[in-house]
């Protein structure tokens, strides 16, 4: 459903909305579980709710909706979904699962919604031809050719991102996203080069500065899976300093840019965005992912915390015996992300409500002290 097509939800999460969120749960969740979304005061969960997982069916619909509920009902303010997740069905989830909470008093001002576009919008299921598919569904309309499509699954042109951001505020039922991500654009660089993909990038970025400019999202930025763990003469590095530059083309001379936000794979077996000095900090020094972007005033965003379920199966040594207080590998896991320094919010999808007592036990514990933290990174090293 595009967002034209019903009545949508107004508002975005704000400072005053956000703080009295936190208020609600001051004596039930730990004290260092909220922080400020850089200069906005806007208090965002250290946790937040992935939509990725999960079948493509009712059951899996109503789950997520579920969780989504009973998140934003415990604590947990910050709701990661795309417009590509399960075919578009876990958008809809989502949208289930707020109106529940608001039903049940959740105000829209509280609570801080990620969206992400850039990976086709199979609706209904994954096509047996691709390619058709895309020239009937997105050449034809307009929203794209196929120098913009990459592997047959991802579309990097402004007209399509402009689309699936408005067909995800139809799906979630929201007026304005608090951030859209621009999800994985470094699966075009072995395509077309890094020069070329820049320059689609700047267009995507015009697009989202006048979405900003209309309402329809509070900020941007990019999801990667590669780009930001890799070496920096890895044909998929992106440097944040050169994406900044383009966010500030894309705004126009004497404008602030939106850009704002970095979502990447961390977990104690991907580390690389806190290990690996790859990044140009904006301050003349060379520091990692996580570090530089703190310095350019970007958000981090962590996914993949549970390693796609892996890391809830099987403990990892260095965890096990350094958090020996919580009760299981899960938890364990997602711990380690959330006291990673400078990562804002930890990100961890679920599909089955069981999934969200682990989730929430980690709520009500605070962050390890960096030095119990570094200390456990040392031995996992």
């Amino acid at each position: 459903m595009n967002a034209a097509d019903k009545t949508l939800i107004p508002g975005a999460a704000n400072s005053v909305g956000s703080k009295a969120y936190v208020a609600r749960f001051a004596e039930t969740l730990a004290e260092e579980h909220f922080s400020d979304f850089l200069n906005t005061r806007i208090k965002l969960s250290s946790l937040g709710v992935g939509t990725f997982p999960g079948a493509v069916d009712d059951v899996t619909d109503l789950a997520v909706a579920a969780i989504v509920a009973q998140a934003l009902q415990s604590g947990i303010n910050v709701i990661d979904t795309g417009a590509n997740y399960r075919f578009g069905r876990a958008g809809r989830a989502v949208g289930a699962g707020i109106a529940k909470a608001m039903a049940a008093g959740i105000l829209r001002e509280e609570f801080f919604v990620v969206g992400k576009g850039g990976f086709l919008t199979f609706t209904g299921g994954r096509p047996e031809d691709p390619l058709a598919f895309f020239r009937e569904e997105v050449v034809a309309k307009g929203l794209g050719k196929e120098e913009d499509l990459a592997q047959n699954v991802h579309c990097l042109s402004p007209e399509y991102i402009a689309w699936q951001l408005d067909d995800l505020r139809g799906q979630t039922g929201l007026e304005t996203l608090d951030v859209f991500l621009v999800d994985q654009p470094e699966v075009h660089i072995p395509l077309i080069g890094k020069e070329r993909m820049y320059q689609k990038l700047l267009q995507v970025f015009t697009v989202l500065e006048q979405a900003v400019n209309e309402n329809k999202i509070r900020y941007y930025g990019i999801s990667t899976f590669n780009a930001c763990r890799v070496e920096t003469d890895h044909t998929l590095f992106q440097s944040l300093t050169s994406l900044i530059g383009l966010a500030e083309k894309a705004a126009g001379e004497g404008n602030r840019h939106h850009l704002r936000v970095v979502e990447l794979p961390f977990n104690a077996l991907m580390p690389e965005a806190y290990t690996r000095f790859s990044q140009v900090t904006g301050q003349g020094n060379i520091g990692s992912t996580i570090q530089a972007a703190f310095q350019l005033k970007l958000t981090v965003m962590a996914s993949h915390t549970l390693g796609k379920g892996l890391l809830a199966r099987e403990e990892i040594p260095s965890l096990q015996e350094g958090i020996p207080e919580l009760a299981n590998a899960a938890q364990r896991a997602i711990q380690f992300v959330r006291s990673t320094p400078g990562i804002g919010v930890t990100l961890v999808g679920m599909s089955s409500p069981l999934h969200l007592a682990d989730f929430l036990a980690v709520a009500k514990q605070l962050p390890l002290p960096k030095e119990r933290y570094l200390a456990m990174f040392e031995k996992e090293k």
